[in-house]
């Protein structure tokens, strides 16, 4: 399911990218999952082949919240846009091993902000077959001026013209986050789930929660 060379990836990522499937809204009752992957502090560089990598994996359910943590070494080093290479078989294992899948999942990547439109969120929404939101702090190809300072401004994030997802003030007087279309959800899709799941925090919980595993659970391993 997952591209193992550089050429096969961006082949793939035309493929997703091209591709139209059926629009998910959050009607109804949604369950909220979310992802995130770290790596060794003080490393050197942006990221290299053979480094060990935490990978969370959070569901946000009516009885509780229950976490996963995925270890293992990344096959690939980090390249702008090629991402899906290094974390996504990491990443989906981690979401596979919850107790189950949720109807949509926040992802540390990019979506439709992409040169191809098929970031790691929409790539992983893709193999997992579950709608996806991509949260990140800056855009990768896609350019749009910031919100006004106030909780839920939003301003667009275009590519050649396309609007590929919003900045999102989730709090006044931080910065504000990019969340990107991912696989089924179109910008003011992922913007609602977004609002929806953000608490005391800038980050939405599902994917603080995450966060703040992987990274504990790298810490526990020194």
């Amino acid at each position: 399911m997952w591209p193992t060379t550089r050429d096969a990836l961006l082949r793939e990522q035309e493929r997703l990218g091209s591709l139209k499937p059926p629009p998910w809204k959050p009607e109804g009752h949604w369950v909220a999952g979310a992802c995130f992957a770290c790596y060794p502090r003080g490393r050197e560089g942006a990221g290299q082949a053979g480094e060990p990598c935490w990978a969370a994996a959070v569901l946000c359910a009516p009885e509780g919240v229950r976490q996963v943590v995925v270890t293992g070494k990344v096959s690939a080093p980090y390249e702008p846009g090629l991402l899906a290479l290094r974390e996504g078989p990491i990443l989906e294992a981690a979401v596979r091993a919850l107790p189950r899948l949720p109807d949509v999942l926040l992802v540390d990547a990019t979506g439709r902000d992409h040169p191809r439109r098929a970031g790691l969120a929409l790539h992983l929404g893709a193999v997992l077959g579950i709608p996806t939101v991509g949260i990140t702090d800056r855009p990768l190809v896609a350019s749009g001026q910031p919100p006004e300072d106030r909780r839920g401004a939003c301003s667009p994030l275009y590519v050649q013209g396309e609007l590929v997802g919003y900045w999102v003030r989730t709090r006044p007087r931080v910065r504000p986050v990019c969340v990107h279309a991912g696989w089924r959800t179109d910008p003011d899709t992922a913007v609602a789930v977004v609002l929806q799941l953000v608490g005391r925090f800038r980050t939405p919980e599902p994917l603080r929660l995450a966060r703040e595993a992987a990274r504990a659970a790298r810490a526990a391993s020194r």
